[in-house]
């Protein structure tokens, strides 16, 4: 039996979870003898467990209206170069994963056209935490088959307006393993036993290279000036940022380290466990660090252009940047945003995470309520069974 599957995802943490998705539906196809082919818009990771990716979309991702605009043709050249594909191969299904724009934007443009494939979206936006306008939504009911949910917010929110949905649970639950001790990580990283590591983790879009890294340099170096045995580690997700992150740590005279794509799935969890503390962006990572149990601090910026459209035109609203604190309903991780993203506010706040062992005791907590919220192993596993059941 011969199927097709097509995946279309972008940036670097769409790419990680359409390559998890793909290993396990071509796991799943083999107990079956099912002729398994999956082609997809992605990146470099979805290629590595087979997938032949027809566009690498992981360098064309933005967040906000201003930086966007240089991305609006390249885009568009990937949206002709998917729908002439789907017309010439007709694959048997359509696999949405996160990427919301493109995403939003193919999947209603393909239902529109009445071409009968099954439409299922993996990884949604996540539209039960923010509102934009007049709280209307996306259409993302109405052209998804299916919609795989990974939270059981996300769930119930969909399933209230109408929507056909599967609770999968959260994929990191199966990524989470128990870390390597301290002196072995110590060994690997020939770290001596006074050393401990902060974590930097700013970017995954080349807007994030100007707009959160330099701010977290600073912080850094600022840590490093009041706690010498702190070595900065900077996992690149994307080899093409190396050069910026170690030009970064010459600049700020910062004790540290890049840790390259091709090295980091080795490394990470030998520096996961001597992480003290982490300062990163918003996203994915969030989730990763709070399953570990990794004190952290997110920060995020955009444009002036694109907040003041956001807030004043848009009326976009979000009551947390972060997913850990979106679903703990408070403020467990702190967060600092457009004005208050700055050195000396993120500065204090380390300081107190590192000095004081009741501020990392209140996130630990928090951290376990929050592991409740995110279901039980075998995640990709039961979304990829569900997925391969539908085609044949």
């Amino acid at each position: 039996m011969n199927k097709k599957i097509f995946i279309s995802t972008g940036e670097v943490s769409g790419d990680l979870h359409g390559s998890f998705l793909s290993r396990a539906l071509f796991d799943e196809a083999r107990k079956r003898s099912i002729n398994l082919e999956i082609f997809g818009i992605g990146g470099e990771k979805m290629k590595n467990e087979g997938v032949q990716i027809i566009q690498d979309t992981t360098s064309i991702s933005a967040i906000g209206i201003w930086e966007a605009l240089p991305l609006i043709i390249p885009m568009m050249k990937v949206e002709n170069k998917f729908y002439k594909f789907i017309k010439k191969y007709r694959p048997n299904c359509l696999i949405l994963i996160d990427y919301m724009g493109p995403n939003i934007k193919i999947g209603t443009k393909l239902k529109r056209s009445r071409n009968n494939i099954p439409i299922y979206y993996y990884i949604a936006p996540q539209e039960w935490a923010w509102r934009v306008g007049n709280n209307s939504t996306t259409n993302l009911i109405k052209f998804s088959d299916k919609i795989f949910a990974i939270f059981k917010k996300e769930a119930s929110f969909y399933k209230r307006r109408g929507g056909n949905v599967y609770w999968v649970g959260h994929p990191m639950i199966d990524l989470t393993k128990k870390l390597p001790s301290k002196k072995d990580s110590r060994i690997i990283l020939e770290l001596r036993q006074s050393q401990n590591i902060l974590l930097l983790m700013p970017a995954s879009r080349p807007q994030e290279l100007r707009y959160v890294l330099p701010t977290f340099l600073k912080t850094a170096k600022k840590l490093q000036l009041k706690y010498p045995n702190l070595v900065v580690y900077i996992p690149s997700c994307r080899s093409v940022f190396d050069k910026r992150f170690r030009e970064g740590l010459k600049k700020y005279e910062i004790k540290g380290k890049v840790i390259s794509q091709q090295n980091d799935s080795e490394l990470m969890p030998y520096i996961y466990s001597l992480t003290k503390l982490a300062l990163c962006k918003s996203g994915t990572v969030n989730m990763e660090l709070a399953l570990y149990g990794i004190p952290q601090i997110v920060g995020y910026r955009v444009s002036r252009v694109t907040a003041f459209i956001a807030k004043k035109i848009l009326n976009f609203k979000v009551r947390f940047i972060s997913p850990v604190n979106l679903l703990v309903k408070k403020l467990l991780i702190p967060e600092f945003v457009q004005k208050n993203f700055n050195e000396r506010k993120i500065f204090y706040k380390a300081c107190r995470l590192l000095d004081m062992p009741s501020e990392k005791a209140k996130i630990k907590k928090g951290y376990s309520l929050l592991k409740k919220e995110l279901g039980e192993k075998g995640v990709v596993e039961r979304a990829a069974k569900e997925i391969i059941n539908s085609i044949i």
